[in-house]
């Protein structure tokens, strides 16, 4: 009797086992690993040190070994930055409170988007400043980081808005690994690439 409950225990667990098996292998082979982009010249974000909306200085430091969401905005912008704004608020709302997840909006206009005016303007997305950097410094930095790491084009034919005839506003957000990888780009317009990106963002933290 003991022999037969013990062939049943373990039938079972065999079946359970490779049920967890098969759902996983599928699920693997349904879903291959994003790709890492830039990965023939080894594109890693380079080094930077912006300020925040409290005045706190942000360096990739404090990205190192999280999953970072890239965009770049002005305040005063009354076109496609408050839509962008808007659908990442969605995003921050699907991972507030998880500590490997930030958000890194950018000013494309930092001679009038202060720290305090990114405070100001932070408050109408319900931002958390410890997960949701809105990120103003040195213009040129900011301009070089969005072009030599992040690698959002500053084309003329693109829908943004350009300041000082020098910076040509994208409306795409980036997604960085915590190795600080670029995983993939979404049209921070459209619904189905915000519902794509905070996809993609579980797949990198599991």
């Amino acid at each position: 009797m003991a022999n037969k409950r013990i062939i049943i225990l373990l039938t079972v667990f065999f079946i359970v086992l490779g049920t967890v098996f098969v759902y996983y292998t599928l699920q693997f082979i349904r879903k291959p690993s994003l790709p890492i982009i830039g990965s023939e010249m080894n594109h890693h974000i380079q080094p930077f040190s912006f300020i925040n909306q409290d005045g706190k200085v942000i360096t990739e430091k404090d990205t190192k070994g999280k999953v970072c969401v890239v965009e770049y905005f002005y305040a005063s912008c009354k076109d496609m930055c408050p839509k962008m704004n808007h659908n990442m608020e969605d995003v921050y709302n699907a991972y507030k409170g998880n500590k490997n997840v930030l958000i890194l909006s950018h000013t494309v206009d930092p001679l009038r988007d202060s720290a305090a005016a990114l405070k100001a303007y932070s408050q109408q997305y319900h931002a958390g400043s410890d997960q949701w950097y809105f990120l103003t410094g040195d213009k040129q930095q900011l301009y070089n980081m969005a072009r030599y790491s992040y690698l959002i084009n500053a084309d003329e034919d693109t829908a943004g808005v350009s300041i000082d005839n020098d910076f040509i506003h994208d409306n795409h957000y980036v997604l960085v690994d915590g190795e600080g990888r670029i995983r993939g780009f979404y049209d921070g317009l459209k619904k189905e690439d915000i519902a794509r990106l905070i996809g993609d963002i579980k797949r990198l933290l599991d």
